[in-house]
């Protein structure tokens, strides 16, 4: 659904069904979607800058549209990226696509399992935990019920960063959101592979427990280091940048 909001051509028919859907009820979800990849490429462009090298995007999704890797090498050229999914065609269709790039790699692993994300060989072959590191979880919490306890899952991957080291997260927000278009949206997940879940701003921070929010905070995401190409602004979501001590 996601590679099929941002225009990509890697979805099946029951992924544009869905995603038809959730524009029926909330018509700017294209507009949604481009303003969190404008954040995500802005938030990796700005880490790189400041000699971040490494970064593990978990729920990457299909490497398409100005991915990580190609915004963190334009900066430093030999970073090196992680992308981590559950789905098996993400990691069939993304190691086709970086076959030649040997400073990046798609694993198989699910976000709700921190240890085998974690420990994945092939991960720690490419990242060093005694280096800064940006974990990147864009778009990907509000898909993480209650019920899998998702300040404890924050918490497993905080833990890991080392001193120095990044966490970036943007997540669907309740806050000052139409209630019936939050209820309908989420309706119309619950028929798909995984629920969403709007969330407070108060309770999205929470997620960054322990870690020092940097300029300007958690924010709407067109707020966050604008570049003058935010012209996608809905305020559906908001976003971080957060430094462990």
């Amino acid at each position: 659904m996601y590679d099929y909001f941002l225009g990509g051509k890697d979805n099946f028919p029951s992924d544009r069904e869905a995603a038809d859907k959730v524009k029926a009820v909330i018509p700017n979800t294209y507009d949604i979607v481009w303003e969190n990849r404008r954040f995500l490429q802005r938030t990796v462009r700005h880490l790189a800058e400041r000699g971040v090298r490494q970064f593990i995007d978990i729920g990457a999704g299909l490497p398409t549209q100005g991915n990580v890797h190609q915004i963190a090498q334009e900066v430093i050229p030999d970073a090196r990226v992680v992308y981590v999914d559950n789905d098996p065609i993400v990691l069939a269709h993304g190691r086709a696509l970086l076959a030649e790039n040997n400073t990046t790699t798609v694993v198989q692993a699910d976000l709700r399992d921190p240890a085998t994300i974690l420990e994945h060989p092939e991960l720690r072959a490419l990242i060093d935990f005694e280096q800064p590191f940006a974990l990147l979880l864009v778009a990907i919490f509000h898909f993480i019920a209650d019920e899998y306890d998702p300040e404890g899952l924050a918490a497993a991957y905080r833990d890991v960063l080392p001193s120095g080291g990044y966490l970036t997260l943007s997540h669907l927000t309740s806050t000052g959101a139409d209630p019936a278009g939050v209820a309908a949206t989420e309706a119309v997940y619950q028929k798909a592979s995984s629920p969403i879940i709007f969330r407070p701003k108060d309770r999205i921070e929470g997620f960054f427990e322990g870690l020092d929010l940097i300029d300007p905070g958690l924010v709407h995401l067109y707020d966050w280091h604008p570049d003058g190409h935010e012209e996608f602004r809905t305020g559906w979501l908001y976003g971080g940048v957060a430094r462990k001590p």
